[in-house]
């Protein structure tokens, strides 16, 4: 199983690699960037890995439909938007100042209230920031894998038969 973690290790790292590059790209504070990282336990005859995220990669992953665009997604808006107060403070660390069809301000529970209303009804495009990196490693796996697996087998029958 050795030659298996070694791949295993390299994968994990080469998907939280990218995923992490990609994430950059959709978190204003870095907290879904750092959030990223994997898990492996190998044992004597069996291995485990493990991905991890904060819960709102996920839907940033994977998108959620809203009432009015639909997505290919397991997730979707039907009763309510985003909470109105995360939006708020989302507002508040962006300083965006929300205007009326008059150019008056207005107050930023109501441009919040506005923005989920938004969120709900076209809900969160999918971005595939984890997907894809996943998707690339996977792709160079196999072989590694079986070619690893063999390695095992060999060095197991040397093992068993010197002693």
């Amino acid at each position: 199983m050795l030659e298996i973690g070694k791949e295993l290790k390299v994968f994990g790292d080469s998907v939280v690699k990218g995923a992490k590059r990609n994430a950059k790209k959709f978190s204003n504070t870095g907290d879904l960037q750092h959030s990223i990282e994997y898990e492996l336990k190998v044992h004597k005859n069996s291995f485990s890995l493990s991905f991890y995220m904060t819960e709102y990669g996920i839907y940033k992953d994977e998108g959620v439909s809203g009432t009015k665009k639909k997505y290919n997604s397991r997730f979707s808006y039907s009763r309510s938007g985003p909470p109105i107060k995360v939006i708020e403070k989302w507002i508040r660390q962006k300083g965006i100042k929300g205007r009326d069809k008059k150019g008056r301000f207005i107050r930023n529970e109501s441009l919040a209230f506005l923005i989920s209303r938004s969120i709900k009804r076209d809900g969160i495009k999918p971005t595939k920031f984890f997907t894809k990196p996943f998707e690339q490693a996977f792709l160079k796996m196999p072989d590694k894998i079986v070619e690893a697996y063999g390695l095992d087998v060999d060095q197991w029958l040397e093992d068993t038969l010197n002693n």
